[in-house]
Order: structure tokens, then C-alpha cells, then sequence
């Protein structure tokens, strides 16, 4: 069974309370079983974490590459938060690691504050999801099982 890593940045932690206009009222719990339920879909195996540190991040990413260089990995769903608009490390690591990663953002990011209309991450990503609220991390499930099924 293939994995598909789910990786939420800082702040994502809050959702539910934080900017319910922007975020909507879901929390990062409801968001984990929606994601599990998408990879059970699927057949899919989750891991799902969370984590307001960048490094963490880094490290999830490479243990995500050395799935992916097992055969193991279907892909990252990463909601980066704000390390998005910031982090060349996160963007190395994918890019180093060859995994397959779509980069997902709750809220359209192109309908918010210009610094947000940046990403060092879409570059290296397979694909770009924005706007669809938090049912986009299930649609981004569903991308990459697709995506595995063509491979």
C-alpha cells in the first residue's frame, strides 16, 4: 500500500478559530479525517501531520523522498502556511527529493494581500490547488492517486 503524506505548516493548527471568513470553521482534526477518508478511497495508507517549525517540515519531506525512492509513495499534499511565500529550504527539499507534490492552500491566495501571490514552492511542485476551501486537501488526494494510477 502506497503512503500519501499530508504536511500542514504553522499556523494551520488553528483552524476553525483562526479567520473562520478566510479558513472556514473545519478543524485540523475534521481536515485529517477527510484526508483519511480520501485515501481510504483510494487504498491509500495517511500520515498526517502538522507542525509550526520549518525543520520539522524538512525532515517529513525527506522521509516522504525515501518512500518515493522505495517505490512507496503515492505524494505530498503540503499546505506550507506562510514558509510558501518564505522558505527556498522547503523548495530545495522537494525539488532534491523528486517527490510528487501538490501545493494546496485553503483560501485563494491570488484574491488576498500581494505578498501571498508568490510561492518558491509552485515551481517544484507537480501541481498548484487554491481556493477550494479545506475540501481541496481531498481533491488534492484524489489528484495524486490519479496521477499514481497513469504512472
Amino acid at each position: 500500500m502506497k503512503t500519501v503524506f499530508v504536511l500542514n505548516g504553522p499556523n494551520l493548527n488553528l483552524l476553525g478559530t483562526r479567520e473562520p471568513a478566510v479558513y472556514g470553521a473545519h478543524t485540523l482534526a475534521d481536515v485529517g479525517q477527510m484526508c483519511a477518508a480520501a485515501c481510504a478511497r483510494h487504498g491509500l495508507a495517511l500520515r498526517f501531520h502538522q507542525s509550526n517549525h520549518e525543520g520539522v517540515l524538512l525532515d517529513w519531506i525527506h522521509e516522504a523522498g525515501r518512500l518515493h525512492a522505495a517505490g512507496d509513495l503515492a505524494g505530498v499534499v503540503l499546505n506550507a502556511g506562510a514558509y510558501t511565500h518564505t522558505s527556498i529550504a522547503l523548495a530545495d527539499a522537494i525539488k532534491g527529493t523528486g517527490v510528487t507534490l501538490v501545493e494546496l492552500h485553503i483560501s485563494n491566495v491570488f484574491a488576498r494581500e500581494s505578498f501571498r501571490h508568490h510561492s518558491y514552492l509552485s515551481a517544484v511542485a507537480r501541481a498548484v490547488m487554491c481556493g477550494f476551501g479545506v475540501q481541496g486537501y481531498g481533491l488534492a488526494i484524489d489528484a495524486l492517486a490519479q496521477m499514481q494510477a497513469a504512472a
